[in-house]
């Protein structure tokens, strides 16, 4: 129907007829002269069309945004002053001979130059709102992303496998969303949150280097990097460690945005560990755009008297730590009160501060209601740590290390980006030596950290077990600018190791085999070292289009109450599904004036 794309016109088609489809993108009358900018996923390209062509231009006046038209016409240059520099076609223009109106559109219901626009309307006319030529970017802008991802791994000699979607459910630290069987009645299929399991067993099998652009989902609360379904880039490999696994997934994640953006990024990712990561920036996955950094300052506030950082300080679980903040001496005392408001809602008790007024006056040149309780020598070691100066704020965290972390890490980035010392470079970085488990105070137990097919330290693989507070696994991840958009591990090859992981996790032997026994059985035959990655597609394609959300990269996304507005699902099922499912719902029950 057509013989060229809008967007692809140029000086180089001058004097050549052509056939274009597209939608109305813009209609003017100028004087008689009537000109339609005619727009297809590639871009614009403007129609002119004549009184002189009756035809042609009794059709062109009934026009409408959002027409679906084909228009054929010769390409000219357009006359002098009337170029468009900022469209590749807007040197040229289309002088129409014939239009067909394809189709008729309603007047829309939002405006698709609209700036301020709610995202409960977009994302129920999500069609119209991909219209949009920001939407229009995006979307093209991850396919293209996708497309560089595959050709690296192909190229890497990486085999494409699917898994399967109706799956076993498995305690991996989400809920599942649970599929009903007919075949199989009071029995359940659990979509995968992801393809772990099955990806170690395609490396039992023997594919040695496997990838899969897959679906996962999760049935966790959401929020702006989070979706009940998601795509992710898994990655497994056989007989590569640490560094041959990070080795090849840096020079890809180069690549990619070499070619999709035109970015170089360092070579290589510097490295940090999970222990320095958590006492410099309270997160695993700092921003490193933003120059702010936590201080260690317990060993010098055990002795104060000041129960508010003694305590903390002397406790084993506990922190202190101070986060300077340049020129923050501008901030009034409102401010310092929503800050104190904001880190409320992570645990925090409230947030000291000192105000360095003149540095050089020491305790006299300071400003805080708690100057009184801390002694010279530890005023002047603070303020030398911290590298504090005339004109700067320090802020305080006392409490559980998790608490200060928490609180000062969200802290930190909400001062950077109000502050506006987010810098513009892309900054990316490996995580290493997490923690093999962490312990739930509330359930009383071990649970791992990543997942429980994570390897320990070679040197402590038959160890582990005997001090897990200190253990250290052979994980990885990847950040940048504050996200984490891959995470991965060297993982356990061998069924003693893994009984024994499960086993500190509580999961008792019965339990080992009822939810894990096929992949128990699979490591006692011959399964290889094995370790892989898994990234996000979603966040990767949002931080390279700039996006406050992942939704709007996503073509049909959840709210973030994990409905679609467009579909209207969840939705209720009739009774004759319900039944052929052997589901029964039960109904309402009176019971002293009360429905149950």
């Amino acid at each position: 129907m057509r013989s060229h794309y809008c967007g692809h016109l140029n000086q180089t088609h001058a004097g050549q007829r052509v056939t274009l489809c597209g939608w109305a993108h813009r209609r003017r009358d100028h004087g008689g002269v009537i000109f339609i900018d005619l727009r297809d996923r590639h871009g614009l390209a403007q129609a002119v069309f004549d009184p002189d062509n009756a035809t042609a231009f009794t059709v062109a006046e009934g026009v409408r945004h959002e027409y679906v038209l084909r228009v054929t016409g010769t390409v000219r240059q357009r006359p002098a002053g009337t170029e468009n520099p900022h469209l590749p076609s807007g040197q040229i223009e289309v002088a129409a001979e014939t239009i067909e109106v394809l189709n008729k559109s309603e007047p829309l219901p939002f405006q698709l130059d609209e700036a301020e626009l709610g995202e409960t309307v977009r994302l129920k006319y999500r069609y119209l709102d991909l219209r949009r030529d920001h939407m229009r970017r995006n979307i093209l802008m991850r396919h293209k992303l996708v497309q560089t991802l595959r050709r690296y791994l192909e190229d890497q000699e990486f085999v494409e496998i699917e898994t399967p979607v109706l799956t076993k459910s498995t305690p991996e630290g989400a809920r599942d969303y649970l599929v009903p069987s007919r075949t199989h009645p009071g029995q359940f299929f659990a979509l995968p949150q992801s393809p772990q399991l099955f990806k170690q067993l395609l490396m039992v099998a023997g594919f040695e280097r496997y990838y899969q652009v897959t679906r996962c989902f999760r049935d966790e609360d959401l929020r702006a990097d989070r979706q009940p379904e998601f795509t992710q880039l898994d990655i497994e490999t056989s007989f590569l460690d640490e560094e041959g696994v990070m080795g090849i997934m840096e020079d890809m994640i180069r690549t990619a945005f070499n070619t999709v953006l035109n970015v170089e990024l360092p070579k290589p990712f510097p490295r940090m560990n999970w222990h320095e990561s958590m006492q410099r920036f309270g997160v695993d996955r700092p921003d490193l755009r933003i120059p702010l950094e936590l201080v260690e300052v317990s060993d010098l506030l055990k002795n104060v008297d000041f129960k508010v950082f003694a305590g903390p300080a002397n406790s084993p679980s506990g922190r202190v730590a101070a986060l300077r903040l340049p020129k923050g001496g501008e901030l009034s005392r409102k401010d310092i009160d929503d800050y104190t408001a904001f880190v409320a809602q992570y645990g925090a008790k409230g947030l000291a501060y000192i105000k360095v007024n003149d540095a050089g006056k020491g305790r006299e040149g300071l400003q805080s209601p708690i100057l009184k309780f801390l002694p010279d020598e530890a005023i002047a070691e603070i303020m030398r740590r911290t590298g504090a100066t005339t004109g700067d704020l320090i802020f305080f965290g006392a409490d559980s290390a998790k608490v200060v972390n928490d609180a000062l890490g969200a802290l930190r980035l909400k001062l950077g980006h109000d502050r506006a010392l987010v810098s513009s470079e892309w900054k990316p970085l490996w995580v290493v030596d997490f923690p093999m488990f962490e312990y739930d105070a509330e359930a009383k137990r071990w649970v791992a950290l990543h997942h429980p097919f994570t390897a320990p330290k070679s040197d402590i693989a038959t160890s582990f077990d005997l001090d897990p507070a200190n253990a250290l696994s052979r994980a990885y991840d990847m950040v940048l600018n504050g996200s984490e958009i891959g995470g991965g591990s060297i993982r356990i090859h061998r069924e003693d190791v893994q009984q024994k992981v499960f086993s500190l996790l509580g999961i008792d032997e019965q339990a080992q085999r009822t939810k894990f026994g096929f992949l128990l059985d699979a490591l006692q035959y011959g399964a290889p070292p094995h370790g892989g990655i898994a990234f996000g597609l979603d966040r990767i394609s949002a931080l390279m289009a700039g996006a406050d959300s992942i939704r709007d990269v996503i073509a049909f996304p959840k709210t973030q109450k994990a409905s679609c507005l467009l579909t209207e699902a969840p939705s209720i099922v009739d009774e004759a599904q319900l039944r052929e499912l052997n589901i029964r719902l039960r109904k309402p029950v009176e019971t002293a004036g009360k429905t149950e």
